[in-house]
């Protein structure tokens, strides 16, 4: 896909319980913030919450499949969380491209994803490489 500065690409995930299971399962991470009731409602959170893996997860998609779309990995990444993403959240990303290097295949992304109530879950940047086969 050509990109050009200012284009954007959305993608929108309502995230389950099954997912943070799933996460955990895949990467081992079963913190107690995400799957233990008593102790969650005894922190600042009060209740379960989502891994941070599954919203940046919801960016490598829309980097690998929408903008610049198959073929494309990050190179770089620079996210910041203001907001936990909880269980039952739908979060929705939006990538807007800052910069392209087309004869190196590589662009510059800005993203934030906000949950269902608009507010902001996981702003950042990333350096995204799309590769081209070759012939």
């Amino acid at each position: 896909m050509k990109l050009t500065v200012g284009q954007k690409a959305t993608r929108e995930v309502i995230v389950t319980a099954e997912m943070v299971r799933a996460y955990a399962e895949i990467t081992g991470d079963y913190n107690p913030l995400h799957f233990d009731e008593e102790f969650v409602a005894r922190t600042r959170f009060k209740r379960p919450l989502a891994q941070g893996g599954i919203t940046t997860g919801l960016l490598h998609a829309l980097v690998a499949m929408d903008m610049p779309g198959p073929g494309s990995v990050f190179m770089r990444q620079n996210w910041s969380f203001p907001r936990p993403v909880y269980i039952g959240d739908s979060i929705r990303a939006e990538a807007t491209v800052k910069s392209v290097r087309e004869r190196r295949g590589v662009a510059e992304l800005e993203f934030t994803v906000a949950n269902q109530q608009g507010e902001t879950v996981l702003e950042g940047a990333a350096t995204v490489y799309q590769a081209a086969p070759e012939n």
